[in-house]
């Protein structure tokens, strides 16, 4: 079967076109018979900027000119997907979308061109397909739980699972748009105005504290584009290479020096980076800040056990594409 998944946040919406593949890694449980989920084997995969986000922290609406930004990349993937023949749709908004109040504008206007409703899902749900998508393509443990940090433009998840599936999730609202408006106003960020994004991704923790038992955790996998960025960053790469970032584990300090430079970088020298893409070049600092504060965290409440973070190009959107192929299954 052939499906199509979409991912529309508060920075980004992306297009999985996808068919049932092989089944997925195997989990590791000591011997017994292991379930193994279904695999998605890429048609098609694309990413578009159009910032959907913009404003809604300060107005609580979707501006209009990031309704028809985000209308006319809908209209080009409608397209791509009656080329391509996808047999199931399904398209799953998340952060900026939910904090809307004219979000029925958003949803009328999907639902004229695709065909499908679209679903402003709630955080718990975008936290589970976040996991099961990062889940597809690497082989967890039972009873060995990971945590998945999916840092979005408007919200970031954390998810501690293993291979049975999620134990605990929560979303709370530190994404990279939505801090960057709130506080990193300066090219570059003010000291202060990094301390005061500070404290409200300190905050996002321990909000997250509350449901999520993060110092279980016995690695850390980070997803989305700002992760899969700072990972560029840091291997210093020609161009952006998925290939090389996907499964690279790298050490936190590491991580943490790649992030601090982007962060107190202008938006002019980031621009000039072959990895960068146009439209994440004025919230990277924010998203770098975020991640960079999250290890830092992780590190402290596992008493140094965790010292590495894994980067999954695998994330939300194969999660979107899994659940249309089995709409029963998550």
């Amino acid at each position: 079967m052939r499906v199509a998944g979409i991912d529309c946040g508060t920075n980004s919406i992306r297009l999985l076109v996808a068919d049932a593949g092989a089944d997925g890694p195997a989990a590791h449980d000591g011997g017994a018979a292991a379930e193994r989920p279904p695999r998605l084997a890429d048609v098609h995969r694309e990413m578009r900027i159009v910032r959907l986000g913009q404003g809604v922290d300060a107005t609580g609406e979707l501006a209009p000119e990031a309704l028809e930004r985000t209308f006319a990349v809908a209209d080009d993937y409608a397209a791509t997907i009656r080329s391509l023949g996808a047999e199931r749709i399904r398209f799953v908004a998340t952060s900026a979308t939910r904090d809307a109040r004219n979000r029925g504008v958003f949803v009328d206007g999907i639902r004229a061109r695709l065909g499908v409703e679209p679903e402003v899902v709630s955080g718990d749900e975008e936290a589970a397909l976040s996991f099961a998508g990062a889940a597809s393509v690497l082989a967890l443990e039972s009873g060995v739980p990971v945590l998945v940090v999916d840092l979005g433009g408007g919200s970031t998840e954390f998810v501690l699972g293993d291979a049975q599936g999620v134990r605990a999730a929560r979303s709370v609202d530190i994404g990279c748009v939505r801090l960057t408006e709130r506080h990193l106003r300066s090219d570059p960020p003010t000291p202060e105005q990094i301390a005061a994004a500070e404290a409200d991704v300190d905050a996002g923790i321990e909000q997250a504290l509350a449901t999520v038992p993060l110092a279980e955790a016995r690695a850390v996998i980070g997803v989305a584009g700002s992760v899969t960025t700072l990972t560029a960053h840091a291997l210093q790469l020609p161009s952006y290479l998925p290939e090389r970032i996907h499964g690279t584990e790298l050490p936190a300090a590491q991580i943490a020096a790649a992030c601090t430079s982007l962060l107190e970088m202008s938006h002019a020298e980031r621009a000039a980076l072959p990895y960068m893409h146009p439209g994440r070049v004025d919230v990277i600092g924010a998203g770098a800040l975020v991640w960079r504060r999250i290890l830092a965290g992780m590190g402290e409440l596992t008493d140094g056990r965790i010292a590495t973070a894994v980067t999954s190009e695998h994330d939300i959107l194969d999660g979107i594409a899994l659940s249309a192929l089995a709409p029963e299954s998550l």
